[in-house]
């Protein structure tokens, strides 16, 4: 009985002191101001983050996905683009050659000419292509790529054919899939009969297959090499077959930077190991693993290398082999000439390339096709930490918070005891003989700097408003982080594919030098667009900047007019060399993906103005109205041409026609209007919808923050409008009433 005592008491000892213990955790537990304050941080930070997704995210994101295809990958968003060039050494991009596909309305044709995008419409649904080799019979040309296959996640080799010598590209299918990883689709013929020898390492060993029915039919020949050879190039040169590899069962230090080299008298073996392999063991920006087709010129022989420093296929480096015997291997490096763009991540190879494939052509030209990625290797992944990591930053913040004014509300401290919301009821720790004195220093020392923290943070002193304050910008800047890593992609503001094809446009702007800061601005940001491929200055009056004074990743061209005029927008200019023009005044900013969806537009509809600025023109006489008016009237008829696309020469040469004189005239007269002329041009000369618009995500008259903006005085400016088109009608008739709704077209892009 005594012991069943003594057990009773402590057991009841026990009970008492968690019930003094858990009195803090309790009145946190229940629906206090605490409770509240965590609950409505949360939604406060679900809201941020939809807002900022809305806003800023959003606009960034290249809304075109492709069904089952292009999805967010680890390995990169590889695609290929074309090259020609004199020399293997002088090679230029497809868009260089001006060459042209009036049925996708791409003038020039510009890389990349093959995506998983390409593959995926073509029924093979794709996350990127890479590795490209090409096969050339007469003036067909077969390009073999990797592509990998959304369903297995691992690569299988397709094909494609091109009629016109690389400017438009047919997805035949996939040309061999097997159970394992396949890529780098050497392809190559021998004795009337073609082979493939693609990598598939996974197996352990390097394949080689003959076609059986060319391109599509392939049938496995033989084992060349016992051996998870990768990247395996074969030329002939010196007497020999030559195959450059590397073995993938490498690691650490050795891994991408392990050379071998395999001969033979036959490309179907045997192969005898080079006596000094392996050739490289140590540094991966060497160039050791293989980058492509090596290739002879001019007698000499040349090796493709990648350098894979920082990430994966970096770069590709070229070397010049000066001996090659069965006992000697000696090459130095040498210049690689592919044009390298400052646009980043918003060109299609702006932050890696690692594969080459040059051929000589019949007529004596060089052909190549080059891969190439937007971002490094384990981009998605990485972004996808790394939001996470931001959001717990965030919940972590916001129970840190809470959790703080909750033990505030609910601890006070008198000598050494710990009082709690319920005055009568009190703990010391001096009761407590088994805390050892440092632990009990230590807990007085943490609540003494609670307490004093909350009477600094009261909520009614300065001091409290500015913690909270901090906070919440703190909460702010994690949410939108955490949301920009999450769903803001690859963070590249990408071209719009239109039937199969890329194209470039160039872009002009007015303006003079009061205006130089804006100019300044404008080059810099617009030149990055994928799409951009040169800027003309419009300079009506004043000192012209010098073309290097520019931030520029495209040519910037000056075009100094003699005489102050708004007709100069509209000149005639035999140096433009794309078939449309983007027309936008140095004073608007909007984001590279709009602009990149106006493109899109007008490659539907090359015959309309399309543009981002719509009015509606109503009434008799005819009176000029605002967007604000157009939206209550859901329709429009006009599209300013201060924010437009157009095909140049159409356009230019309409304006600048006899028939046109008396409108210009009026133009310099009122110095306003030479919009509303082109439109008046457009739609008397067609009985077809004329106009276009496209709704910005978001725009910014930068104009409004200096005393430059021309049209400052917003209804003078409206009533010389209204008196031009009254002018205008008697000259060209009346403008065709025709009139179109927001919010037809299927892609939201006008809402």
């Amino acid at each position: 009985m005594r012991v069943m005592g003594e057990k009773g008491a402590k057991a009841g000892a026990w009970r008492l002191r968690w019930r003094r213990w858990s009195r803090p955790l309790g009145a946190l537990a229940r629906p206090s101001a605490p409770v509240f304050f965590l609950l409505g941080s949360l939604l406060a930070s679900c809201v941020v983050g939809i807002v900022f997704f809305r806003l800023w995210v959003s606009s960034f994101l290249t809304a075109d996905p492709v069904a089952a295809g292009c999805f967010p990958d680890g390995e990169g968003s590889w695609s290929i683009g074309i090259f020609y060039g004199k020399s293997p050494f002088s090679l230029a991009p497809i868009e260089l050659s001006n060459r042209s596909n009036e049925k996708s309305s791409a003038w020039p044709v510009s890389n990349p000419v093959l995506t998983c995008a390409s593959v995926s419409i073509a029924g093979y649904p794709s996350n990127f292509v890479a590795d490209p080799f090409l096969f050339i019979q007469e003036n067909t040309f077969f390009l073999f790529f990797e592509t990998k296959n959304v369903a297995t996640m691992q690569g299988d080799i397709g094909v494609a054919r091109s009629l016109d010598q690389g400017a438009t590209w047919e997805v035949l299918g996939i040309a061999l899939d097997e159970a394992w990883h396949l890529s780098y689709p050497y392809i190559f013929s021998y004795n009337n009969e073609t082979y493939l020898m693609p990598e598939g390492s996974k197996k352990g060993d390097l394949r080689l297959y003959r076609a059986t029915k060319f391109p599509l039919k392939w049938t496995f020949e033989k084992i060349l090499v016992h051996k998870p050879l990768i990247d395996t190039s074969m030329v002939q040169y010196s007497g020999y077959y030559w195959l450059f590899t590397s073995d993938s069962s490498r690691s650490g230090t050795e891994k991408n930077a392990e050379l071998e080299i395999w001969y033979s008298k036959s490309p179907l073996g045997p192969w005898k190991e080079h006596r000094k392999n392996p050739i490289y063991r140590t540094d991966k920006s060497l160039g050791a693993r293989n980058g492509g087709r090596p290739f002879i010129y001019k007698g000499n022989l040349y090796r493709l290398g990648q350098d894979c420093s920082g990430t994966y296929g970096r770069r590709l480096q070229i070397y010049k082999v000066e001996k090659l015997t069965v006992d000697e291997y000696k090459e130095v490096p040498s210049s690689l000439f592919i044009g390298v763009t400052k646009k980043g991540r918003n060109s299609w190879h702006g932050v890696r390339y690692h594969h080459l494939d040059p051929q000589q052509l019949s007529s004596g030209g060089w052909v190549a096709v080059m891969d190439g990625d937007r971002v490094p290797s384990g981009d998605s992944t990485r972004a996808i930490i790394l939001g996470w990591v931001f959001m717990l930053l965030v919940f972590f913040l916001i129970m840190f918070v809470g959790l703080l004014v909750g033990v505030m509300d609910c601890i006070h401290l008198q000598g050494n005891s710990l009082i709690y919301s319920r005055r009568t009821e009190q703990s010391s720790f001096g009761a407590y003989p088994n805390f050892g004195a440092k632990i009990r220093r230590s807990l007085l020392f943490m609540l003494r700097c609670i307490l004093s923290f909350k009477g600094r943070v009261n909520l009614k002193t300065c001091q409290g408003k500015f913690f909270l304050s901090f906070v919440c910008i703190l909460g702010v800047f994690l949410i939108c982080i955490a949301v920009q890593f999450l769903f803001g992609g690859n963070g590249a503001e990408e071209a719009y594919m239109f039937k199969g094809q890329y194209s470039q446009f160039t872009m002009v702007t007015m303006t003079y030098d009061a205006r130089l800061w804006n100019l300044k601005e404008y080059v810099k940001h617009y030149s990055r667009c994928a799409s951009v491929r040169e800027i003309v200055v419009v300079w009506n009056k004043g000192i012209p900047p010098t073309e290097d004074e520019f931030d520029s990743a495209v040519p910037v061209r000056i075009r100094i007019e003699k005489l102050n005029s708004l007709n100069n927008r509209f000149r005639v200019d035999p140096l433009i060399q794309t078939r449309v023009v983007l027309e936008l005044d140095d004073d608007i900013l909007m984001t590279c993906n709009d602009v990149e969806k106006g493109f899109r537009v007008w490659r539907e509809n090359p015959e309309r103005i399309v543009g981002f600025y719509p009015r509606l023109l109503e009434g008799d006489p005819l009176k000029y109205r605002d967007e604000k008016y157009a939206r209550k009237k859901n329709g429009y008829n006009v599209i300013l041409t201060g924010a437009a696309f157009m095909d140049s020469e159409l356009a230019f040469n309409r304006y600048w026609s006899e028939r046109a004189r008396a409108g210009r005239d009026l133009v310099d007269k009122f110095f306003n209007c030479e919009d509303i002329l082109m439109n008046f041009l457009y739609a008397n000369l067609s009985s077809a919808r004329t106009v276009e618009y496209v709704h910005p995500t978001w725009a910014i008259d930068t104009s409004k923050f200096s005393a430059s903006a021309i049209s400052r005085n917003t209804q003078a400016h409206y009533g010389i409008r209204t008196e031009c088109l009254s002018k205008f009608s008697d000259i060209y008739g009346s403008l065709p009433m025709n009139r179109w709704n927001f919010g037809t077209r299927k892609d939201g892009w006008d809402v």
